[in-house]
């Protein structure tokens, strides 16, 4: 099972992640959302299409940009 942990807060925990790059791709149902808010942050992936991108926030500390999400992969 894959897991993503910040600051000590499970973010992501899922057995059905996919593997992209070296990158974990949760799916979304499997996201605590409570934690992500999306910034006006976007990339082009020629392949992967555009990413919005998302802070973490955790107890009062913020990871700006450090999760990013492919709506149309």
């Amino acid at each position: 099972m894959a897991k993503a942990v910040w600051n000590g807060i499970v973010l992501a925990e899922s057995d059905n992640t996919v593997i992209v790059e070296g990158n974990h791709y949760f799916p979304i149902e499997d996201v605590n959302l409570a934690y992500f808010s999306e910034t006006a942050h976007h990339t082009t992936c020629p392949w992967k299409g555009e990413a919005s991108y998302y802070t973490i926030n955790v107890d009062g500390e913020s990871n700006e940009n450090a999760a990013w999400f492919y709506p149309q992969p």
